[in-house]
């Protein structure tokens, strides 16, 4: 989850048991799953131990289309730079488009797991760094093959067209957009209804949540330098510290969201990096800061981003500084809005499949994501919901907290494979046998 820890809250308190590994089987569709889990797993594994950076996801994309070719799909890549797209027409009906990403994080894997990551590469500044699936996108990728066979052998229960698509780039940003900018929309036919899935950290594996209306948010980086007067340490009378005006800073920006934001209107103001001087007697010419911003709403977006102006140019000013700072808005991300009507209907279709115990109504996080991208653009109702990956005995023994458990970005997720990617597969092949017109 791109640029943000992943701690979905569950709006249900107590769960009930889930069957570690146990396939629904209330669809003759999903019958096949039991059989076909054991290469789906060699699959997985096989991408965990293998993660690629953004825009770099050069084996994993082959990966994937060498298993959606060998299905019948007519498999196009390359777009959007690394993507994947699958197409399966079966006869006349609507087009539902079903999303997996591909990319991977910057995170040193520390699960001691015996199929831990122990890659390294260059990122894109050409810094040597460790590679994690620590997001679960290779649960993303394994779960659109478990889905992409099913939907083939059931190719008597539907008519329409299937879009398949690997994407590039979530975690940095930019890889919907990429693939929009490519063609997707155009290429390809466009999509009547757009799913996808991300594992929770927060739900016990085998749960199901789905959120209707927002469910992540709007997502902004923003950039400050603050320019000051230096000299030495022990004369602060000779200069304008940019230290003290920076730490000034940082305090007022509180206000924003304490004072200013209406308390109705979630909204995130966070400081995540602060850099300035090189000495303890040293007082520097400038300080850097960097800050998250998160909303759902677009006016919420815009007056969080003009306080933040606004705070440190006053502060500034107040300080006598040499200059104004300058401040940078960067990297934004607009909040993914789940279709009600269609979140409703999936749940419904869900809690037939697999039972409505197993079916939850998950609050929104200010986590961000880019799917929502492409039913904004394409003009068609889209949903990500999220499938729990957390083992049965840790989440029972954390009570529930997922504060306890480790996080999505920890270098210490890993999630319980085999309900996990069975859940997975099966959530999509039952949406979109729902989505997707019947014989």
């Amino acid at each position: 989850m791109r640029r943000a820890f992943f701690a979905a809250i569950a709006v249900a308190l107590a769960l009930p048991a889930l069957a570690a590994g146990a396939a629904p089987l209330k669809s003759p569709a999903l019958a096949p799953l039991d059989a076909l889990y054991p290469d789906l797993e060699k699959f997985y594994l096989d991408l965990h131990q293998n993660p690629e950076l953004s825009f770099h996801e050069e084996r994993t994309a082959g990966k994937l289309a060498e298993r959606l070719r060998a299905l019948g799909y007519e498999v196009t890549t390359g777009v959007g730079k690394t993507g994947v797209v699958a197409l399966m027409k079966n006869g006349k009906g609507p087009t539902v488009l079903i999303r997996a990403d591909m990319d991977a994080l910057p995170v040193e894997e520390k699960t001691g797991l015996p199929y831990a990551s122990k890659v390294t590469t260059r990122d894109d500044s050409g810094a040597t760094v460790p590679v994690m699936h620590a997001c679960g996108h290779d649960v993303h990728v394994t779960s659109l093959v478990g889905a992409a066979t099913l939907l083939a052998r059931a190719k008597d229960r539907w008519r329409g067209t299937l879009v398949l698509i690997g994407q590039p780039a979530e975690e940095k940003g930019g890889g919907a957009a990429a693939m929009i900018q490519d063609g997707l929309l155009t290429r390809f036919p466009k999509p009547d209804f757009a799913i996808a899935l991300h594992d929770s950290a927060s739900l016990p594996a085998g749960q199901i949540g789905v959120t209707p209306g927002y469910a992540l948010a709007n997502v902004d980086s923003v950039d400050i330098t603050i320019y000051g007067r230096g000299g030495h340490g022990s004369a602060p009378q000779a200069t304008v510290d940019p230290i003290v005006i920076a730490a000034r800073t940082v305090v007022a920006l509180q206000t924003i969201v304490a004072r200013e934001n209406d308390p109705r209107d979630p909204a995130v103001v966070t400081v995540g990096s602060i850099h300035g001087g090189t000495k303890h007697n040293i007082i520097p010419d400038e300080v850097k800061l960097q800050l998250t911003v998160r909303s759902y709403k677009d006016e919420v977006r815009k007056r969080l981003l003009s306080a933040i102006e606004r705070i440190a140019k006053a502060e500034a000013a107040a300080a006598n500084a040499p200059k104004e700072p300058t401040v940078t808005a960067s990297e934004g991300g607009n909040a993914t809005y789940n279709d009600p009507a269609l979140a409703k209907r999936l749940m419904t279709a869900f809690a037939a499949a697999f039972g409505s115990s197993r079916v939850v109504e998950t609050q929104p996080i200010m986590a961000a994501e880019d799917f929502g991208e492409i039913g904004k653009a394409a003009g068609a109702p889209s949903v990500i919901f999220w499938v729990g990956g957390v083992e049965k005995a840790k989440y029972e023994e954390a009570r529930g907290d997922a504060t306890r458990l480790p996080s999505l970005h920890s270098s210490l997720w890993a999630p319980d494979r085999e309900p996990t990617i069975k859940t997975g597969a099966a959530t999509l092949t039952v949406a979109a046998l729902d989505l997707l017109g019947k014989p």
